[in-house]
């Protein structure tokens, strides 16, 4: 049973911009806390933002005014626009729920190179 389906991800020059998707269950989606997440290669998973149910965000401070974090509350959803990208982005993008981890999705690879 797919819980988490990210999407977006795509190969983009530096300083370009590229909108994430992540898709879940209502029972993992509704109420909760989102984040964003990503893994370089060779690097372990790291925290990027998360966003609240009510439209609070936080992000790591390198990708500040740089990535958007937002929800769709109907749609279970929740996006990353990120702009001015820098190859050092490069990474395979994941969603989750912070406060109570589920089963992580395939996630969606993002690579910045000119």
């Amino acid at each position: 049973q797919v819980q988490l389906v990210e999407s977006g991800g795509g190969l983009v020059q530096p300083g370009g911009s590229l909108r994430l998707s992540c898709t879940a269950s209502r029972d993992i989606f509704s109420g909760w806390t989102m984040a964003w997440y990503r893994q370089a290669p060779g690097k372990q998973r790291e925290f990027v933002a998360h966003i609240t149910r009510s439209g609070q965000a936080t992000y790591v401070d390198y990708v500040k005014g740089r990535f958007t974090i937002s929800r769709d509350n109907d749609k279970n959803t929740i996006y990353l626009q990120m702009n001015s990208l820098k190859p050092e982005d490069t990474a395979v993008y994941s969603c989750n729920r912070p406060s109570s981890l589920v089963v992580w999705g395939q996630g969606t690879k993002v690579t910045v190179s000119s």
